[in-house]
C-alpha cells in the first residue's frame, strides 16, 4: 500500500512542464520577499493552518509534507510562524532541508530539522512558553512533494502560561489575523471532532477573515476517537465552499514507536475503509482526500489570481497560466511605483556632504 503511494507521488504530475517554469520562480519570489521581511505585504499564494492548541494542526501539516519534524509536548509547541517551502525534486535526487537563517548548511536529518526548529525558535522568543511574530522559514526540497508554501502558526490559546502576557489570545488572533486576510491565502481550519463547530475558535476567526467561506478548508482531525463524526461533512450551520475533509491524527503510540508518516496514512485509509459509518463518505475522509482538494483550489476574486498551491493534477494549463500572470501583473505593478517614489525620497535627503 506504501509502495504504491510512493509510487504514485514520484509519478510524473500532469503539468509539470508549466510547474517547471512558472511555480518556481512564484517560489522565488516568496524566497526573496522572505530575505527583505515583506513576505506578508506581496500577495503571494500560500496555506496556512490555523487551530487551538492541541487540535492537532501541526499532524496535518506533517502529514501532508509526509515529514515527522515539527516540536512536540503537552504544551504549545509552535511559538513562532513556521513557513515551509515544500520544493519538488528529481526523483534520482536527495531529500534535504534548508533554513534561511543558516544560509550555506543542508539538513538531511529530519530529527535535526526539529532540534533547529526548537533551538531558533527558543533564541527568538525565549526557553519558556512566549512566542514571537519573527517567521522561521525552512524549505525541504524532495521527490515526493509537491510545489506548495504552507504556514503553522501558533495555536489559539486562552489561559497564559510560562513567561507568556496575560493577553496572549488576543496577540495570537492578531498574528492569525495578519496571514489569513490576505485574499490570496488558503485557511486550513482545524478543529478536533470532539469540539463543536459551532464554537470552533478556528472556523470562528477563519470567518472573519473569509465570511463567504471561499477560500477555507475544514479539517476535522482525531475522527478516529469519535464514532460518528459524519454529521460534520457537510456541516450546514457553518457552509464552507470548499467543504471539509475529516482525518486521523497519529496517536501517542505511533509517535512513542516512532512509526512513520506512511505507517500512520495507510493505518488511516484502512479505518476510513473497513468503517461502518466513514466508509460512506471516503470521498472526504483522510489526508490524501485533502491534499487532492488543496491541488485543485483555485479562485479568481477582484480580478486577482486567489490560490494556487501546487501542481495541478485536472486543471488546465491555461488556467494556471492566467491566475499567476494575474498575481505576477499584480506584483509588477506594486514595484514600479514602489522604484518610482524612490529618487524624490532620495532627493530629499539632500546633497551629500564631501
Amino acid at each position: 500500500m506504501v509502495d504504491e503511494r510512493q509510487q504514485q507521488q514520484q509519478a510524473p504530475l500532469p503539468g509539470a512542464s508549466l510547474g517547471h517554469n512558472l511555480i518556481p520562480l512564484v517560489n522565488e519570489l516568496q524566497d526573496t520577499l522572505a530575505q527583505l521581511g515583506s513576505f506578508s505585504s506581496i500577495e503571494l499564494p500560500h496555506v496556512v493552518v490555523v487551530g487551538n492548541q492541541s487540535s492537532g494542526k501541526s499532524s496535518v501539516l506533517e502529514a501532508l509534507v509526509g515529514r515527522d519534524f515539527l516540536p512536540r509536548g503537552s504544551d504549545i509547541c509552535t511559538r513562532r510562524p513556521l513557513v515551509l517551502h515544500l520544493k519538488r525534486i528529481p526523483a534520482d535526487h536527495q531529500e534535504y532541508a534548508q533554513f534561511l537563517h543558516i544560509p550555506g548548511r543542508n539538513f538531511y536529518d529530519f530529527n535535526e530539522i526539529r532540534t533547529e526548529i526548537q533551538a531558533e525558535t527558543e533564541r527568538e522568543a525565549g526557553g519558556n512558553k512566549g512566542i514571537s511574530d519573527k517567521e522561521i522559514h525552512l524549505k525541504i526540497f524532495s521527490p515526493n512533494m509537491l510545489d506548495i508554501t504552507l504556514v503553522d502558526l501558533p495555536g489559539i490559546t486562552k489561559v497564559p502560561v510560562g513567561d507568556q502576557p496575560s493577553d496572549i489570545e488576543a496577540r495570537i488572533r492578531t498574528m492569525i489575523m495578519s496571514y489569513i486576510k490576505n485574499p490570496s491565502c488558503l485557511i486550513l481550519a482545524v478543529t478536533p471532532s470532539t469540539a463543536d463547530l459551532a464554537n470552533s475558535d478556528a472556523l470562528q476567526i477563519a470567518g472573519v477573515a473569509d465570511p463567504d467561506g471561499y477560500r477555507t478548508i475544514g479539517v476535522i482531525t482525531k475522527l478516529d476517537i469519535m464514532y460518528n463524526a459524519g454529521k460534520f461533512m457537510p456541516h450546514r450551520s457553518i457552509p464552507l465552499r470548499l467543504g471539509y475533509v475529516g482525518v486521523v491524527n497519529r496517536s501517542q503510540e505511533d509517535i512513542t514507536l516512532n512509526r512513520t508518516i506512511e505507517y500512520a496514512l495507510a493505518a488511516e485509509e484502512e479505518f476510513f475503509r473497513s468503517h461502518p459509518v466513514y466508509s460512506q463518505i471516503a470521498d472526504r475522509c483522510g489526508v490524501p482526500q485533502l491534499g487532492k482538494k488543496l491541488d485543485q483550489v483555485f479562485i479568481l476574486q477582484s480580478g486577482q489570481a486567489l490560490l494556487k498551491l501546487s501542481l495541478l493534477s485536472p486543471m488546465t494549463e491555461m488556467i494556471l497560466i492566467h491566475c499567476i500572470n494575474t498575481v505576477l501583473l499584480g506584483l509588477e505593478s506594486r514595484i514600479g511605483a514602489t522604484s518610482g517614489s524612490l529618487p524624490e525620497e532620495l532627493a530629499g535627503y539632500g546633497e551629500i556632504a564631501h
